[in-house]
């Protein structure tokens, strides 16, 4: 019998959370039928390799700083990361950068080093991850930078598809540039809801 009650209340747990987990992609923005076609997969790059190829072709840069061990990093992979409407505007308008903030290697830019300087430590960060979060180390943590590798800002914590489309438009229409993000947050609201049939 103690099995029996084990096993409902796991199966009960799991169709809960999964139940949870869809109601949550449902009410994510729905891309366009032409915007699924033209992107079907965020093409995420190592951190040199984008800045290699923004050399070639300046873009806005979108680093997801994550670790194997965040279940909120996972979760937006799954999600957030797979959302039509925000894979073709990552795609269209950002460098889109996977970044273990626990790497173990060294990364040279320019003439600067980073490095882990405990790298066989357990849950010991990057100092690139330490640089890029301004030491404020919370998983997951979007960053972004400019074409020129300016900082922008650091945004940490789980972000839906309907938060993160509008804070992808702020900096990627360069909209920081001249707008008080709660006066863009409102105007972008508007517009979506005016759109919206």
């Amino acid at each position: 019998m103690y099995k029996v009650i084990v096993f409902l209340l796991t199966y009960s747990i799991y169709t809960f959370s999964f139940a949870q987990e869809a109601k949550e992609l449902n009410k994510a923005p729905k891309a366009t039928k032409q915007e699924s076609k033209e992107v079907e997969k965020i093409n995420w790059m190592g951190f040199e390799e984008a800045v290699e190829l923004n050399k070639q072709e300046p873009k806005k840069f979108l680093i997801d700083v994550y670790t194997s061990w965040c279940g909120w990093c996972k979760k937006m992979d799954r999600t957030t990361f797979t959302q039509p409407e925000v894979v073709a505007y990552v795609s269209k308008h950002y460098h889109a950068v996977k970044l273990n903030a626990e790497r173990k290697d060294t990364v040279r830019l320019d003439d600067r080093m980073f490095v882990n300087e405990k790298p066989d430590g357990r849950r010991h960060p990057h100092q690139l991850a330490i640089s890029l979060m301004q030491g404020k180390m919370s998983y997951p943590t979007i960053v972004y930078l400019d074409e020129a590798g300016n900082m922008l800002q650091p945004i940490p914590g789980f972000q839906s598809a309907e938060n993160i489309l509008p804070i992808l438009h702020y900096f990627g229409e360069d909209a920081y540039k001249s707008q008080e993000w709660p006066e863009f947050q409102k105007s972008y609201k508007k517009a979506q809801d005016s759109d919206t049939p």
